[in-house]
């Protein structure tokens, strides 16, 4: 499960921001996964509570933003749904494309640090 590897280097990025910032901990990290990223985003939830324990970011939440999949053909310029398993044929005008716009996509976007107590 390669989601562990990624939830930790989360969790570094967090506690390092927090350090970076003398914050109390982290509240939240949020992270964008793309349909076609190869993340499963249950998993990451779920190796993101393993691997915060003992952490700053103990307690914080974790919110995924799933981003579906979605392409632009190359000969009628229409986007459409990729899906899942990928289909990359065009159904507008039945030509094969291969120009993704997203779904790939696997990054932190906001980590909300807790503020020092005095």
């Amino acid at each position: 499960m390669h989601e562990l590897s990624i939830a930790t280097a989360i969790v570094e990025r967090a506690t390092e921001l927090a350090r970076r910032h003398d914050a109390a901990g982290v509240e939240a990290v949020r992270v964008r996964v793309g349909e076609m990223s190869g993340v499963v985003p249950d998993a990451l939830r779920f190796s993101f509570e393993v691997a915060r324990e003992g952490t700053v970011v103990e307690s914080a939440r974790l919110v995924v933003e799933e981003v579906p999949a979605r392409a632009r053909c190359a000969a009628c310029e229409k986007e459409f749904a990729v899906g899942t398993p990928p289909f990359l044929w065009c159904p507008h005008c039945d030509s094969p494309t291969t120009r993704l716009l997203s779904g790939r996509e696997l990054e932190i976007t906001v980590i909300e640090l807790a503020e020092a107590t005095a």
